[in-house]
């Protein structure tokens, strides 16, 4: 049985990219995580309103999907374009 990827490997770089649907919909639901906590802040937050409310939860929210993405997607690895046939003259 072939395994599906929800990521794949990016094309140039390091990293994945959505490649199912369910892989977009873990990417559009973490947006709209980091979206929503940008609510928890005004300009009357204090610096460490800002820090608990909403970079620690950043950080966490970034752990959690780049664990989905090695879990669920392709190995990832340093890529730089497709690679080349080279036994092709």
């Amino acid at each position: 049985m072939e395994r599906k990827y929800w990521f794949k490997r990016k094309l140039y770089g390091w990293g994945w990219t959505p490649a199912t649907r369910e892989g977009w919909l873990v990417t559009l639901g973490f947006v709209a995580l980091i979206i929503a906590l940008t609510f928890n802040i005004d300009n009357n937050s204090s610096g460490e309103e800002i820090i608990l409310k909403f970079i620690i939860p950043v950080w966490v929210l970034v752990a959690v999907l780049i664990y989905i993405a090695y879990k669920k997607g392709e190995k990832p690895r340093w890529q730089w374009g497709k690679k080349e046939n080279k036994n092709n003259y």
